[in-house]
């Protein structure tokens, strides 16, 4: 069994440290003793079923800890997953949180050996491997959907290692022989090669989403069923029925940022699609905005801050981005979300009675139905065309 220290306990992190767990000895660290706690007593701090169930099991090798000294004394290999926000005004992701583990690791342990999966520029593995002058920092992306990240772990669509050696090898067996299946390709690159595939793996997501809210927005701005054209649409094999649900844009913790991060990275290297995948979003939502305010509401319900269902994730969620519209415009905004304790947010009541919350409604904005909406139909405006995400 190898020894396996994962640091940042986020969706990537707690998938990553409960997959490996199954075959090898793991450390799990953070910096918020509330978290450690939590999991400590088998409690799931993350939205998601996979998760909650694998905390459940009592075969798992695996230990919760806040010491990161011990973290990287055990540890033959560092798995490094913090966030790595996108700075506008640098134009760049924030990567302080990763290059602070190394540094404060390779105080500990000079010889110790780093897996990032955390989302990176492309170029950021070289540049951190001069800067620290070692070559025991290996980039592996990974492909997770939020909620479904444990899940996306035990049956991966492929593994990726920015490292082709032997030891790049053993590590995507690694994770390989931890999966359900175990048949996952594997696919060894260089490191430059592996940030590029997930940042343009990310980008094209984004641009299947841009898509299908263009059609959506062509249709509904000319009076046609988009629903009917999108299903004529994927009937073509090429195209495909998947990833076509119109929305009020993509949102969450990957796709905005990373399309912007891979816009940055095309300075001076000529480029049109990638650009507008990134001004869709914000065109898209400029639009749903203006055919809420068509209706003359007084009063417009938020009905979840989720990026989607199944989520308690509000970060870059695309509802937002129409409620703040909605405000600048200097309508009353009320919103519904149960998972919040606070009273306001961003200086709009929430209402944690759905009843009281349907009432002083005109217009409820959901980006996806839900059941305990359908008494209240005609207020609602979506374009949740296939009740899915």
């Amino acid at each position: 069994m190898k020894k396996i220290s994962v640091f940042g306990l986020g969706y990537v992190g707690l998938a990553n440290a409960l997959l490996l767990s199954q075959q090898e000895q793991v450390k799990a660290y953070d910096i918020i003793d509330e978290k450690v706690e939590m999991l400590k007593k088998n409690i799931s701090p993350l939205e998601d079923q996979e998760v909650k169930e694998f905390l459940t099991r009592n075969d798992l090798f695996i230990e919760f800890t806040t010491d990161f000294e011990e973290a990287v004394r055990f540890a033959d290999y560092l798995i490094i997953s913090t966030p790595t926000d996108y700075d506008e005004k640098k134009i760049y992701f924030n990567t302080s949180t990763v290059e602070n583990v190394i540094e404060r690791a390779l105080a500990v342990d000079k010889n110790a050996v780093f897996i990032i999966k955390s989302t990176v520029p492309v170029g950021y593995t070289d540049s951190l491997k001069e800067k620290y002058q070692t070559q025991n920092i290996i980039f592996s992306p990974e492909f997770l959907r939020e909620g479904r990240a444990l899940y996306d772990n035990l049956y991966p669509s492929r593994i990726i290692v920015g490292e082709r050696s032997d030891r790049g090898q053993e590590i995507a067996e690694m994770f390989q022989h931890s999966t359900a299946e175990e048949n996952a390709p594997i696919l060894l690159t260089h490191a430059t090669e592996a940030e590029a595939i997930k940042l343009f793996s990310n980008t094209y997501l984004a641009l299947r989403v841009a898509y299908f809210n263009e059609l959506d927005t062509y249709a509904e701005s000319r009076g046609l069923d988009a629903k009917q054209i999108i299903e004529g649409v994927g009937l073509d094999p090429r195209i495909g029925s998947h990833y076509n649900n119109p929305s009020f844009g993509y949102g969450g913790y990957c796709l905005p940022k990373d399309t912007k991060q891979l816009r940055a990275n095309y300075d001076k290297v000529p480029n049109n699609i990638i650009s507008a995948i990134v001004d869709a979003n914000k065109t898209r939502k400029d639009f749903i905005a203006e055919q809420i305010l068509a209706s003359h509401p007084k009063t417009v319900g938020i009905y979840r801050l989720t990026m989607k269902a199944n989520s308690d994730n509000f970060r870059y969620s695309s509802i937002q981005g129409i409620m703040k519209r909605l405000k600048a415009q200097g309508i009353n905004v009320v919103v519904y979300e149960p998972t919040l304790k606070e009273k306001q947010f961003y200086n709009s009541e929430v209402i944690d009675d759905l009843y009281e919350f349907k009432t002083i409604s005109d217009v409820i904005v959901t980006n996806r139905m839900e059941s305990e909406l359908a008494d209240v139909s005609e207020k609602i405006y979506t374009r949740d065309i296939f009740k899915r995400d």
